[in-house]
């Protein structure tokens, strides 16, 4: 994924960046990113974000998020665990348990669930996987 040239300075720039999943695109498989993810499509995994991650309306994710911000306006199946502030606007459908430091429910929003809000949450971390931490060495 990275070249065996690739610097520190370089990796810092990839956290900024931003990742899109188009709608009618289908993911399967798990995404960690430092940067942010806006999904109008389906993903079928688990996502770790440094970040933000915006759901768009017609968004489905079947699996566990972690992240630092949300913005959820589609549909998740999965627990959600965001450190700093969730929000779930008029047409998201969360089916599964919330854990966030602060959280805005807009009318019109469905949740099914318990929720835990303003407790500690662990760091974030990303970078678990092989491909990551080889690029960091190199």
């Amino acid at each position: 994924m990275f070249k065996s040239g690739t610097s520190k300075k370089e990796l810092e720039q990839l956290g900024t960046s931003s990742t899109i999943i188009a709608k009618k695109a289908l993911i399967e498989g798990n995404i960690e990113t430092d940067g942010n993810i806006r999904i109008e499509g389906n993903v079928k995994g688990d996502i770790r974000c440094k970040s933000k991650l915006a759901m768009g309306d017609a968004s489905y994710l079947e699996g566990n998020i972690v992240t630092q911000n949300a913005e959820i306006a589609g549909k998740v199946k999965g627990t959600l665990e965001v450190t700093d502030l969730l929000i779930l606007k008029p047409s998201a459908k969360i089916d599964g348990d919330i854990i966030a430091g602060k959280m805005i429910i807009e009318a019109g929003a469905v949740f099914n669930g318990s929720c835990k809000m303003g407790a500690a949450i662990k760091e974030i971390n990303i970078g678990e996987g092989k491909i990551y931490r080889e690029a960091q060495t190199a």
